[in-house]
């Protein structure tokens, strides 16, 4: 790379000449004649210094601007700006020893190459994560577009309608999926919404209600954070058999239930809820979008609260986030769910206009009386699960969802025939195999070789999820992995096991509610139509495409177009959060340098990368303060 404005040019050989060269006006570049392979540039700038470094491209000051600031505040020199204006007790003995000198490219580069140290397998692991297909309009024209990452949150409606209008089709989506009455715009993922549905049903019984019930088919995540946010609380959280928990006492305030289960299972909760209910303790549900699609909803077995993660609509997993959560409640705990609500108004001229109807802080304070501290929602992410839904509408998700579902049989039934017990009654995308005498282990590791990641769910058990990726091939591997371990002949493939098949019965738990007959789910198929409501909606706001944004705090409008780049390759997005440690060296070796640099900056002696917002890193240092005093 030449060290003058010709960076981004070669050097011809028509160029070069025994009198020199000015090149771009500057005069300071000279050439030595020489060999022709040996020619080079000098100039006043470091030789091979890249031009693309982050500090050049953006940070506003220019070199030439800092000796006139530095003039008007009759200062030397920045150092002198820092030691006149930081307490001496908290300067920095040391410069920072991070690099800084990297151009974007080379930055790029490097991170490319350590991506590549991820190995992507095929992961039917579940667990709330699945592999899904990100519709190349929804990925160029939202995800990867700035008019839709840069703005701020949408704080200011007038300059945010065509935000607020997504976010409020993914409202509608939630409340229609769920059979809720109502549902926010979105949460962090879905482990903290399941500690935020604990949380609104200990607020519901004025937290005179201290226990709370959770299934022990919930997905382990779900329970460790519903753990970790309760003990502070003085909330007492009992796991176990949902039909063996005593409500006799009347201390319950709530109960969660994955639907469904994380081992696949389904059942029909409506007579569970009602007794539930009759112990006066509301009922939390974790569940599935697609799922809902076919399976009744929440809602119509007396659910009190819905919520669970987005990701399956077109949001790639990303070895565990970020993602939107959804969260949904009766009409009853509107004014206690955490989050924001989005809601419409009528302007002056009567047209619809979109604006924040709920929050439960931020600016409007509430302290003592906040229901949650949770300021924000997953806007980029909830918008792109909108779009999801809108692009392929009511009877695409379902044709997914039944492709999904019929893969899934066809799984079962093939591991039926090769000697494995699998999941009694109906499922939807995951099963669970016993395998009696073999060890899950060795299923794992046999199909670890054929590129295919399930989970280890006891010693002798496995679960497969499938999802709306899975192939015939897929299936054909599968068969073979666990035909090696079984020992048994393998001697059928997925064709003919699903021209036997009858279709699929599932009884009482089968959809019976329509769903998405709003005209915004029926009217964009095409990728003409849906670029061109994008569009439309891009048009209805304001980012840093538009202007400066003059407002701070948590968003993705400082973040350059470098860093936003790795986020849809394949070697970052499509990794589950739950593949063995030997698959995710890339991102190990991310945090690691993170971490490093991180500590550097901070200089404190370690640093955590939990945390998945402010809100929660609020949680973890309060969390580490009272350890402080309480070990």
């Amino acid at each position: 790379m030449f060290a003058s404005k010709l960076s981004a040019r070669k050097l011809a050989v028509k160029d070069i000449s025994p009198k020199g060269l000015n090149i771009n006006g500057n005069a300071n570049v000279k050439l030595v004649r020489g060999n022709i392979q040996q020619y080079k540039l000098f100039s006043t700038a470091k030789p091979f210094s890249p031009l693309d470094t982050f500090p050049r491209r953006h940070i506003g000051p220019k070199d030439e601007d800092i000796p006139h600031m530095l003039k008007a505040l009759g200062l030397k020199s920045l150092d002198e700006l820092s030691a006149n204006n930081v307490p001496k007790s908290i300067q920095a003995s040391r410069p920072l020893a991070i690099r800084n000198d990297r151009g974007e490219k080379e930055v790029l580069e490097e991170l490319k190459q350590i991506a590549s140290k991820n190995k992507i397998l095929r992961s039917f692991i579940g667990m709330g994560y699945h592999g899904t297909v990100t519709p190349p309009v929804i990925l160029r024209n939202l995800l990867e577009n700035p008019q839709w990452y840069t703005p701020y949150t949408p704080y200011q409606a007038e300059i945010s309608q065509g935000r607020l209008e997504s976010l409020t089709n993914f409202q509608t989506m939630v409340t229609d999926l769920t059979g809720m009455d109502i549902a926010n715009a979105s949460l962090l993922d879905e482990a903290t919404a399941a500690a935020e549905a604990m949380n609104q049903c200990y607020n519901a019984h004025k937290k005179q209600k201290s226990v709370f019930y959770v299934s022990h088919l919930c997905h382990p995540q779900n329970i460790e954070v519903v753990k970790t946010r309760a003990e502070p609380l003085g909330i007492k959280v009992v796991v176990g058999d949902l039909n063996t928990l005593d409500y006799s006492k009347g201390d319950v305030c709530g109960v969660l239930i994955q639907y469904p289960a994380t081992d696949g299972s389904l059942v029909d909760f409506t007579s569970y809820i009602e007794k539930v209910h009759k112990a006066d303790a509301l009922v939390c549900m974790a569940t599935d979008l697609l799922a809902l699609t076919v399976l009744k909803s929440p809602g119509e077995m007396g659910a009190d609260i819905a919520f669970g993660n987005s990701q399956r609509f077109g949001v790639p997993m990303g070895y565990g986030g970020p993602h939107a959560a959804f969260f949904a409640t009766k009409d009853q705990f509107k004014r206690t769910m955490p989050g924001r609500l989005i809601g419409v108004s009528k302007d002056t001229a009567g047209n619809p206009a979109y604006r924040l109807s709920l929050q439960t802080r931020e600016q409007h304070i509430r302290r003592e009386t906040a229901t949650s501290n949770i300021c924000t929602a997953q806007a980029l992410l909830a918008n792109t699960a909108a779009m999801y839904a809108i692009y392929h509408g009511p009877k695409g998700l379902k044709e997914i969802a039944e492709r999904v579902q019929q893969n899934t049989t066809i799984l079962a039934n093939g591991l039926s025939k090769l000697g494995l017990q699998v999941t009694n009654g109906p499922v939807f995308d995951t099963i669970r195999v016993d395998l009696g005498t073999k060890k899950a282990a060795d299923v794992t590791k046999a199909l670890v070789k054929r590129g295919i990641n399930v989970r280890q769910f006891s010693d002798n058990e496995v679960t497969v999820a499938l999802d709306e990726t899975t192939t015939d091939k897929d299936l054909s591997l599968l068969f073979e992995g666990f035909s090696e371990v079984a020992g048994t002949k393998l001697n059928f493939t997925p064709h003919s096991i699903a021209a036997q098949l009858a279709p699929v019965n599932l009884g009482s738990l089968a959809r019976s509610k329509p769903y998405l007959e709003h005209p915004v789910f029926n009217k964009y198929h095409s990728e003409t139509e849906m670029m061109r409501y994008l569009k439309k909606l891009e048009n209805k706001d304001l980012s840093l495409n538009n202007c400066m944004i003059p407002l701070g705090s948590c968003t993705m409008k400082l973040n350059a177009a470098v860093e936003m780049i790795p986020v849809t390759w394949p070697e970052m997005g499509e990794l589950h959060p739950f593949v063995p440690v030997d698959q995710a060296q890339g991102y190990q070796e991310m945090f690691k340098i993170l971490s490093q640099n991180l500590t550097e900056i901070t200089r404190f002696s370690g640093v955590s990368l939990q945390p998945n917002a402010g809100s929660q890193g609020e949680y973890a240092g309060l969390k580490v303060i009272r350890s402080y005093f309480t070990r």
